[in-house]
């Protein structure tokens, strides 16, 4: 069912909804959360797509605030609410708002949006783009117990890690957090399966991608140990190597499905590790709804810290000629206790060369 009004108050939407149950013939509420997505029309039939699939697992009240820009003088002196209402089969197992917000009242939206809020429920308000830089201090996120963002939206990825780290409050997260899930839990398991040390790790992935430095941030804080961020073509995270006692431990995944996870004196084993969707990262959101301190700890780390450490510990690998026969494969690691090592510029490139072809099988 959808219904469609013009020029509206909020007063008036309650109402719709109401008079929409009743129709259906569901006049109870069983929403267990309201789901605010701020975004613009561009992206909104993404967001609300991804937002109706989760509700299958979260049933919620969806509000899409949509800002419209004015392109007059007098439009934009022109204060005015477009609402749409859909219930039933049009919104999935919940209940949609979408609001247009015209003019002078876009500035005001929490006004909007605060009487439409479902009674003694838990608020997320998700920015698919365009994102505030401190979510905590914006009118909308106030209203909120969860505040999701996503960077890999952002124009400057990288450098948004640093803003959210500098403007941070227990409620934020971010999709780019989100995506590394399945590989956090991969790398954690693998190491219960062994009895070692580990003494350095290089991350590897598509430029510009704020999920490979949050991964090298969080095994740099986790494990205190230097970690460094290489370049690939992607998908998204296609390796991480982890040097180790026992031997490297490697999770490669070139072709963003299917990873490779190899681990000294044990076969080769495939895992499933394959790129989700924007819904299914939202509903994973949506399960917890504290704080995630490790999200928070590992983004106070910060790429500038994370930079400084792989300059000094971790240099980049230089390729070696064709020709040139492989003859230091078998020595040890460098170690970040000895940076100034006089044979070290020349020997590390030639140590490192074995290792960035067994993470790339």
């Amino acid at each position: 069912m959808k219904t469609d009004l013009t020029d509206t108050t909020s007063s008036k939407i309650n109402k719709a909804l109401v008079l929409g149950r009743r129709a259906i013939g569901t006049p109870a509420v069983g929403m267990v959360l309201t789901l605010v997505i701020v975004t613009d029309e561009e992206n909104a039939y993404d967001a609300l797509k991804a937002a109706n699939d989760a509700s299958r697992e979260h049933p919620s009240r969806t509000l899409v605030v949509i800002k419209r820009v004015s392109r007059s003088p007098r439009d934009r002196s022109t204060a005015r609410l477009d609402a749409e209402v859909r219930l039933g089969a049009d919104a999935s197992t919940g209940e949609t708002v979408v609001l247009r917000l015209y003019g002078e009242v876009g500035d005001h939206a929490q006004s909007v949006v605060l009487p439409l809020l479902l009674p003694d429920a838990p608020v997320v308000v998700w920015w698919p783009v365009n994102a505030p830089t401190d979510p905590a201090k914006d009118p909308l996120g106030a209203l909120a117990q969860r505040r999701v963002t996503d960077t890999y939206a952002a124009e400057q990825p990288i450098q948004e890690l640093t803003a959210r780290a500098d403007a941070y409050t227990p409620g934020d997260t971010d999709l780019a957090w989100t995506r590394i899930t399945p590989w956090r839990s991969m790398l954690a398991a693998a190491l219960d399966q062994v009895v070692c040390e580990v003494t350095s790790a290089e991350v590897e992935g598509e430029e510009f991608n704020p999920s490979v430095e949050l991964l090298a941030m969080w095994l740099a804080e986790r494990l205190k140990i230097p970690v460094r961020r290489s370049k690939s073509a992607g998908p998204g995270l296609t390796s991480v190597r982890m040097e180790t006692s026992s031997g490297p431990i490697v999770l490669d995944r070139p072709d963003g499905s299917l990873a490779t996870l190899s681990i000294q004196g044990q076969p080769d084993r495939a895992v499933a590790l394959k790129r989700r969707e924007t819904a299914e990262l939202i509903a994973e959101e949506l399960r917890r709804l504290d704080p995630d301190d490790t999200y928070a700890t590992a983004l106070r780390f910060g790429v500038e810290r994370l930079d400084e450490q792989a300059a000094v510990t971790a240099p980049e690998v230089v390729e070696e000629p064709a020709g040139k026969p492989e003859a230091s494969a078998g020595k040890p690691e460098a170690s970040a206790a000895e940076p100034e090592e006089p044979a070290a510029p020349a020997a590390r490139p030639a140590k490192r060369a074995p290792a960035k072809k067994a993470a790339a099988k």
